[in-house]
């Protein structure tokens, strides 16, 4: 791996400190590789019960690599173990916004189209010595070792600390190279008597295992508290960071309570070429909502019951639905494995609600961490937009006539909607809506070039200027005329 320039302390995540129907064909998705800086973790709650699984994107020499998470109560070795970073893919894969498709009949035929369904794709805790007795550092830093683990691949201490100044000073001292106003961010975890679980990697154990990347940490505890400290991960961040968080409960939806819970346009038609671009178009619609809300909300990209009694988990569905080992891996301790009673059944039984949010975050309008809530809310949702592909052939019949007529205000809507979404220009994708009339022999194009709905595109603020400069030169004339 190549190097990087000093050490990357990963907020990764902990407790807070203060307390028309479905159907269609799945056809492309947006998952978390469309964005350029995206951790992820998996958030499972049951009362006061938390389990907490840590992506890990680290791009640099693993010798540099440290993570320091803010953690509610002492770590017991039981209380972490590595999973394999599987469990994130199929997580991201099969809950991410969607494009789906449909397809018209011509209204002339006397038969209808037999569409054809595009087919949809069908840990090991490390050993260790603990080391549990308290032990005071040789410096007068405040800061206690309150236990040692090795786990897998990772070397970890739990500390605790009397001041932030001096809890950087013991990371530095001890080789943790971290940013310079690390003490701003670690105090308020300081006073709030939390604890601080200090990750880096054993070498060793890593050159002696079959792993090429570092695993994602899983930890759990108890604490009434439930949230995630995102300010701890601002102190070494450049610009805004994407947070995708999978929450799994027993009941209900996981939401922000000091934030607002917002959800993402959902349902809107399309043009079809959206097909192509889906990852960039997400992208613009996800950042044109988050401006919108004046960049401190959370957004809801997917809400379901996918208990082992519900068959239906989603539709389209992009994979596969979670299964027992993926619930188990994700730290979901209350199922239980079962049999499949039919192709495409659960083979597991329990009670399991998932949700998926999507936060971007950054220093100057997230001043706190993100605190959050179960609720009895168990609506299904999902992020999708929709295309739909007009019939081919002859339209002489009357009803074809009409059928053409509509399908040119439909690709208006959708290029209307496609500009409100991302703002992309309407006037740069005109000819979609161009080649269909000229096809079709239909004249009433409603949409003009330069029309004012157009944010996207600069022909109405040029002809505005051109207009104001014909303006001003006549007003020049009459006055040398005068």
């Amino acid at each position: 791996m190549k190097s990087k320039t000093g050490i990357m302390i990963a907020l990764m995540l902990a407790a807070w400190v203060q307390g028309e129907a479905f159907c269609g064909f799945y056809v492309a998705k947006a998952d978390t590789k469309i964005y350029n800086q995206a951790s992820q973790v998996i958030l499972v709650r049951d009362d006061n019960q938390t389990v907490i699984t840590m992506s890990n994107d680290f791009k640099g020499d693993v010798k540099d690599f440290a993570m320091v998470v803010p953690v509610p109560v002492v770590l017991k070795e039981k209380d972490i173990k590595v999973v394999e970073r599987q469990v994130f893919d199929k997580l991201d894969a099969y809950s991410a916004p969607r494009l789906v498709e449909y397809y018209d009949n011509n209204p002339c035929n006397q038969y209808r189209y037999e569409m054809l369904a595009k087919a949809a794709p069908s840990a090991a805790m490390g050993s260790g010595s603990a080391v549990m007795d308290e032990e005071r550092s040789k410096k007068d830093y405040g800061v206690t070792i309150e236990a040692k683990y090795t786990v897998g691949e990772y070397d970890i201490i739990i500390l605790g600390a009397a001041q932030s100044n001096g809890l950087q000073r013991w990371l530095t001292d001890n080789g943790y190279k971290i940013p310079p106003n690390a003490e701003e961010v670690l105090n308020p975890y300081i006073r709030n008597n939390l604890k601080f679980f200090v990750v880096k990697v054993n070498l060793d154990k890593l050159d002696g295992g079959d792993y090429q990347t570092l695993r994602p940490i899983q930890i759990k505890f108890n604490s009434p508290r439930f949230g995630l400290p995102i300010r701890l991960g601002m102190a070494n961040a450049n610009g805004d960071q994407d947070l995708i968080i999978y929450a799994f409960t027993r009941r209900g939806r996981v939401e922000c309570t000091n934030y607002r819970t917002v959800k993402m346009n959902s349902g809107v038609k399309v043009p079809e070429f959206i097909q192509e671009d889906f990852s960039p178009f997400y992208a613009d619609a996800y950042k044109k909502a988050w401006r919108r809300e004046g960049q401190e909300a959370i957004f809801l990209e997917y809400a379901w019951d996918v208990s082992s009694t519900n068959y239906v988990k989603c539709d389209p569905c992009v994979s596969n639905p979670p299964d027992y080992k993926d619930l188990e891996d994700a730290g979901v301790w209350w199922v239980n494995g079962g049999n499949r009673q039919y192709p495409g059944s659960a083979d597991f039984n329990g009670n399991v609600f998932f949700t998926r949010l999507h936060v971007r975050y950054n220093r100057a309008h997230y001043a706190q961490d993100l605190a959050f809530q179960v609720t009895p809310n168990n609506e299904q949702y999902q992020v999708r937009y929709v295309i739909t592909h007009p019939a081919t052939g002859s339209f002489t019949c009357s009803e074809g006539r009409r059928y053409v007529r509509e399908v040119a205000a439909r690709r208006e809507e959708e290029l209307q909607n496609m500009n409100r979404l991302t703002g992309w220009s309407i006037y740069r994708h005109i000819d979609y809506l161009d080649d269909w009339n000229r096809r079709n022999g239909n004249s009433n194009n409603r949409i003009k070039r330069g029309s004012v709905g157009d944010t996207g595109n600069n022909g109405g603020i040029f002809i505005l200027g051109f207009l104001v400069l014909q303006g001003i030169a006549l007003f020049i004339t009459l006055r040398k005329k005068g």
